[in-house]
């Protein structure tokens, strides 16, 4: 979705968060006679509950209790048997406290930001329950680089939704083509940002970067966020 108009505005996906469990497999280690592959194997569970995770907040439960009950969930699935809540809601707090504390940008990265907001208009668009994004932010300590941050599960409707990208060129006062969207997940960013009509697409795969066949293909593919200039370069 290519024009020769300038880019005036960058929409980011930052949230790729390190998903931290080393200080709950020390509380299991401590609580529970298993060996290291068993505690292993626990928390690998909960990784996945929480990277697969489907949060309604209509329907009565807390997101701090539904991620309790992963915990729960994974040591049953790991163990057998019935667990102890009051052991899983002991990881889940282990785990929420040590991510906040590991939470920050790298300064090569905050150091990108600075210099790009002397030139464009940047916001922060992440998916997920409101409370949850916006401690994180708070502890990151972000939020000055932006010129605004838009949280989904403030929302109606979160990413690929082209309603939430609607709100975000209202906030930033500009069109849809004047816009890049940067991130790292091919089904919200980069298919949200396709459905609603950006400049163009940056996917961030540290990986291979290849696209499933079945997948919205982005723009540009680049390893790193640090490597966004020289695609901006190439959109002037």
């Amino acid at each position: 979705m290519m024009d020769n108009k300038p880019v005036k505005a960058i929409l980011f996906d930052l949230d790729n968060t390190l998903i931290e469990t080393s200080r709950a497999a020390e509380l299991l280690k401590s609580s529970l006679s298993l060996d290291d592959d068993i505690i292993r194997s626990i928390c690998d569970k909960f990784k996945r509950k929480l990277l697969h995770e489907s949060f309604d907040p209509t329907a009565g439960r807390s997101i701090d209790e539904l991620r309790v009950g992963h915990w729960e969930e994974s040591l049953q699935e790991a163990v057998g048997g019935a667990c102890s809540p009051t052991l899983a809601a002991q990881c889940y707090s282990l785990w929420k406290r040590s991510r906040l504390e590991r939470l920050s940008l790298a300064p090569e990265v905050r150091s990108l930001l600075e210099l790009l907001r002397s030139t464009y208009k940047l916001l922060l668009l992440t998916n997920g329950e409101a409370a949850t994004q916006r401690q994180k932010v708070e502890a990151a300590g972000c939020e000055e680089l932006f010129d605004a941050i838009v949280i989904g599960g403030e929302h109606a409707e979160q990413k690929p939704s082209v309603s939430i990208f609607m709100w975000c060129f209202h906030l930033l006062q500009v069109q849809a083509e004047d816009c890049v969207m940067v991130g790292d997940s091919l089904d919200t960013d980069i298919q949200g940002g396709f459905d609603a009509g950006v400049r163009a697409t940056v996917w961030i795969s540290s990986a291979a970067g290849v696209v499933p066949h079945d997948s919205v293909k982005p723009d540009y593919t680049i390893p790193t966020v640090l490597d966004l200039p020289q695609v901006l370069a190439q959109l002037k």
